[in-house]
């Protein structure tokens, strides 16, 4: 199987470069709905007004036809994406650059590239690390660069559970923590304003019969946003960029806690760890 998924992957080699953009009006009335979804005031966001600089990231969705939608939510392969020969995909980690930021109102565009198709051989089965870089920018101006990790994973056996890493304990240096519930509405809500409808999300049939979970699953970028949102508000400058990395599902319902470090040199080291204390998530931030 593995020459055979490697000459796959070879066979995708055409697919590394390539380029699309995805324009977005940042309209006022999404703002809004994310203001809201994140428990802020809708009415503090006005036509005009400067988002919180990783915000990009909830706009620019790939708008499929419904017909183009494939049997777990996300659009077909090869409509937007590598049509990768694994069937499982799921967030793995970003490395981001910040420049500037989006406004309320103003037009905006995202240039996707394919940056990376990676096979690797894991210790739970195959898997195929697909590597995308988006360029944020508006009126002329690059405002961010992210560079997104998917991990592309085998099916799971009927009546088997999907296999994880083995748990590792999250740090216990935390100068600040904050709890919080990751509910049902919270994450369709996210789910909603990002236009994301993989099923893993909010179809626990399927979530429990076609990709082994226990329950539910929560979103990858969701547990990202809500962290960084923590970081900042104990931030000593303006956010430049941040790397993560996911190292644990969590599971809609899940209370959890989001964590950070002392800031040490402009950098503030920050993670989720679940209720048993094991890690989840680990962030590093960086400041101007």
């Amino acid at each position: 199987m593995t020459q055979q998924f490697n000459q796959a992957i070879d066979a995708l080699s055409d697919w590394v470069g390539r380029t699309r953009v995805v324009e977005d009006e940042i309209g006022v009335t999404a703002v809004r709905r994310i203001a809201a979804m994140l428990d802020l005031d809708p009415a503090d966001f006005q036509a005009g007004t400067r988002l919180p600089p990783h915000w990009f990231s909830m706009f620019f969705p790939d708008i499929a036809r419904q017909r183009d939608i494939g049997a777990d939510g996300h659009p077909e392969k090869g409509v937007f994406l590598p049509p990768i020969p694994l069937p499982r995909r799921m967030g793995a980690g970003r490395r981001v650059s910040i420049h500037g930021r989006l406004c309320a109102g103003q037009p905006a565009r995202k240039i996707a590239e394919v940056a990376a198709i990676t096979p690797k051989q894991a210790r739970t089965g195959q898997i195929c690390i697909l590597t995308m870089r988006h360029t944020i920018e508006t009126q002329g101006k690059v405002v961010a660069v992210d560079e997104f990790d998917a991990i592309y994973r085998e099916a799971v056996a009927a009546g088997h559970k999907s296999a994880t890493a083995p748990p590792q304990p999250a740090p216990q240096a935390a100068a600040w923590s904050d709890p919080i519930t990751l509910t049902s509405p919270l994450v369709f809500r996210y789910s909603a304003v990002t236009w994301n409808a993989h099923r893993i999300h909010y179809d626990a049939d399927y979530a429990r019969g076609e990709e082994g979970y226990p329950k539910t699953v929560q979103n990858g970028g969701l547990t990202m946003q809500l962290l960084v949102d923590a970081a900042l508000k104990r931030a000593p400058g303006a956010l430049s960029g941040f790397t993560a990395r996911l190292t644990r599902p969590i599971y809609v319902g899940d209370t959890v806690s989001l964590c950070g470090a002392a800031v040490s040199d402009s950098a503030m080291e920050c993670w989720i760890a679940d209720r048993e204390g094991y890690l989840c998530a680990l962030l590093q931030l960086q400041f101007n």
